[in-house]
């Protein structure tokens, strides 16, 4: 089994990335995953992926099938 180990600050980043661009990439929704994942996760990561869930459901974010967003 692969350990899977998320990048400190990194659903700070994701949150800001989403918020930017309006959209979520395969890799985005694996990063939330890998944080979902890793225990403890703080509070403060779990309200991002809230506020990120959130905007999917009103329509603000558009989950894409590319891997990233960066060119």
């Amino acid at each position: 089994m692969v350990a899977i180990s998320p990048l400190p600050c990194a659903i700070s980043e994701l949150f800001a990335q989403v918020s930017v661009s309006g959209q979520i990439t395969l890799a985005d929704r694996y990063g939330i995953l890998a944080v979902l994942l890793n225990e403890p996760t703080i509070e403060e990561e779990l309200h991002s992926i809230d506020r990120i869930l959130h905007a999917l459901r009103k329509g603000r974010v558009q989950i894409v099938s590319e891997l990233s967003t960066v060119l």
